[in-house]
């Protein structure tokens, strides 16, 4: 798996993930030369190329003068995310497809402080170079898993103490509901929001208030007032 761009492949020297070669654009040590650093650091092999040799590596042509080479992310158990969530968030993803959502909600996980992010293993975008890049490199910070699907993740949440609050457009008020406690926030897909059978598993659905002419936020940005009111209340 290829992580480009400076921010990610920073993010992801700072972790004890095992990086087989970084490739970097001649010259530039000067400019990226935290990255270079902790590289040398850490004895990672560092080749450095012209800019025309990493165009043609690059998968997502925003690589800034940087590749890391990784071994395909290891994905984490749910049960490490259950014992290691009491009293925390945990957010499930229900059918998200596209790999910017994932990122950007990965992202929101991370930086809210959340346990981890559970993902199914069908019908659902997977954590790529792409997601970890878009992700700035919480990919990185946060454990993921992948289950077989998202019913049997919330049932074993419930089994061990966690309320599932599913997010759409036609529930009960966000602000009005106490997210105190060990927590699972389910987001929905682009298209179809959650699966109705999801949705009677969960124990409410939340909404935002809207006050504007669109009926809907994206996904990533929905789960991150929703988890931000978490954290507030928590405070």
């Amino acid at each position: 798996m290829k992580i480009e761009g400076r921010n990610a492949v920073l993010e992801l020297l700072k972790t004890d993930k095992e990086i087989d070669k970084l490739l970097m654009q001649r010259g530039a040590e000067g400019s990226a030369g935290r990255i270079f650093a902790l590289a040398r650091e850490k004895n990672i092999r560092v080749q450095f190329a012209d800019a025309r040799a990493l165009e043609r590596e690059s998968e997502s042509g925003r690589h800034q003068g940087v590749i890391a080479y990784v071994s395909e992310y290891a994905y984490a158990d749910l049960e490490e995310i259950i014992s290691c969530g009491a009293g925390r968030l945990v957010v499930l993803c229900d059918g998200i497809e596209d790999v910017h959502n994932l990122g950007s909600i990965l992202r929101v996980a991370e930086c809210c402080g959340a346990a981890g992010v559970v993902i199914p293993k069908n019908k659902s975008a997977q954590v790529t170079g792409a997601v970890v890049r878009i992700s700035e490199g919480a990919a990185g910070h946060i454990k993921v898993a992948r289950v077989p699907g998202i019913n049997y993740a919330i049932d074993k949440l419930k089994e061990n103490g966690f309320w599932v609050y599913g997010l759409e457009a036609d529930g009960e008020d966000l602000y009005g509901c106490d997210l105190t406690g060990s927590a699972a926030l389910v987001v929905g897909g682009e298209d179809r929001g959650i699966a109705p059978l999801t949705r009677k598993k969960c124990d409410k659905i939340l909404s935002l208030p809207l006050f504007g002419k669109v009926n809907s936020l994206n996904a990533s940005v929905a789960l991150g007032i929703a988890a931000y009111e978490a954290v507030r209340q928590r405070r």
